[in-house]
């Protein structure tokens, strides 16, 4: 009998109890481990930040999922993950003991690393949780009875940069809709050498799809750009030029911010020799896989990904949805295998298929592989992205609330979008 432990909760934690328990053998059995009993869906939180979404919109109790599955669930968090001992010990002072563990925890949000930076006890806001969105959206609403400059980004380090470009236009669309629209400047700060880039050196055309949403929204932007610090009501900004030299400081006024921080590994991982890096993001190897500990995978946003390459300004890679499933079903098959004596052999698509709401339209991309060169670099723009966004939330809450384990994402985006050339995806 092996007993396997999921550390974390989230899109790929969840999914990932569900895929592993239609491979495990009748005797092994799933333990999940996790801070937040209650699973958020993180790409609605945009929404919620404006008041499109309640927080119990877009919440799911896992606890009854995971016991209708047979699968144990333990909403403690982790003080320390000890992989000479296979042991995870918790906040509570008890701990889990393992045979084979994935740890799928998402990042620890690195707000203290730019001065003012953040909800807690900074200036900016922040979309990166559901509590944060909430929070934003207070200071939305008062923002909106006294408006004035908005400031939206992504800070050095960051490596998801979707959001930031979702959540300055679905704030614009809801400006125009409340008629103030025209009393707010509003700035997008990012340390993308160029818009678009997204971390991944650009998808299709989006470099000149998002360039020209920002000019007919008359949105200013500033790339290449290093936040200093925060103060109340006003953003230090460095922005670097290609050789890395320095082309001068700017202070940028604002009412109201939200700013998506870098992002590093938990503080359980960080300082562990061969299972993290100096950021604390998990090793692995094709196979989802780490080398010095082969009972142990990784999953998600908390694996550590090389950049596509030097830019001026520090720039991470994204690990979207579809990315994320690939390397679930890879490592749930790994895992089977090596109960049944076998050898992992399953390798993560790695793909990216990702729809960026906008409010009353969007952006789509698909690269595949997601690290250039591709196979397929595709983008596109329309109303049509707004209402597929919408469809895919509602089919990932049932997914998840119901304990489905096949991996749909790939489908569902493709039957959304109906196009020809994501065919190619499928077809990998």
């Amino acid at each position: 009998m092996a007993h396997i432990v999921i550390l974390g909760a989230g899109l790929g934690g969840s999914i990932m109890a569900y895929e592993l328990a239609d491979q495990i053998r009748k005797e092994d059995r799933i333990t999940v481990v996790t801070k937040d009993p209650v699973y958020h869906f993180v790409p609605s939180n945009p929404w919620v930040a404006v008041g499109w979404r309640e927080k119990s919109d877009i919440q799911i109790d896992l606890a009854k999922v995971m016991k209708r599955k047979g699968i144990a669930f333990r909403p403690v968090a982790a003080e320390k993950v000890k992989p000479e001992e296979n042991r995870i010990d918790l906040v509570d002072g008890t701990s889990v003991d393992y045979d084979y563990l994935v740890i799928a925890t998402g990042p620890e949000l690195a707000f203290d690393e730019i001065e003012g930076l953040g909800p807690h006890g900074g200036f900016t806001q922040s979309v990166c949780h559901v509590d944060h969105a909430e929070s934003a959206h207070d200071r939305f609403e008062a923002f909106c009875k006294d408006p004035g400059p908005i400031v939206v980004g992504a800070v050095q380090g960051a490596s998801c940069f979707g959001p930031a470009y979702e959540f300055l236009f679905i704030l614009e669309t809801e400006l125009r809709r409340r008629k103030i629209r025209d009393k707010v400047p509003m700035t997008f700060v990012t340390a993308e050498p160029y818009v678009g880039h997204l971390g991944l050196d650009g998808v299709g055309d989006t470099k000149g799809l998002l360039e020209s949403e920002l000019r007919d929204k008359h949105i200013k932007w500033m790339t290449s750009s290093k936040v200093k610090k925060v103060e109340d009501g006003k953003m230090t900004v460095e922005q670097i030029a290609d050789d890395g030299s320095s082309l001068g400081e700017k202070e940028l006024p604002f009412k109201f911010s939200m700013m998506l921080p870098a992002f590093r590994g938990i503080k359980p991982l960080m300082g562990i020799d061969g299972l993290s890096n100096p950021r604390g993001f998990t090793i692995v190897d094709k196979h989802q896989r780490n080398p010095k500990y082969p009972n142990i995978f990784g999953i998600g946003v908390c694996i550590a990904i090389p950049p596509t390459g030097p830019t001026p300004v520090p720039c991470g890679v994204p690990k979207t949805g579809f990315m994320i499933e690939s390397m679930v079903t890879a490592t749930a098959h790994n895992i089977g295998n090596l109960l049944r004596g076998k050898e992992p052999d399953q390798v993560g698509s790695w793909n990216a298929v990702c729809l960026a709401d906008f409010g009353d339209s969007g952006i789509a991309f698909v690269a595949q592989p997601q690290i250039p060169p591709r196979n397929v670099n595709w983008s596109s723009s329309g109303k049509w992205v707004h209402l597929a966004k919408i469809g895919f939330e509602k089919y990932f809450m049932r997914k998840i609330r119901k304990g489905e384990s096949e991996p749909y994402y790939e489908k569902a985006a493709l039957k959304m979008m109906g196009i020809d050339k994501l065919k190619e995806v499928q077809k990998g």
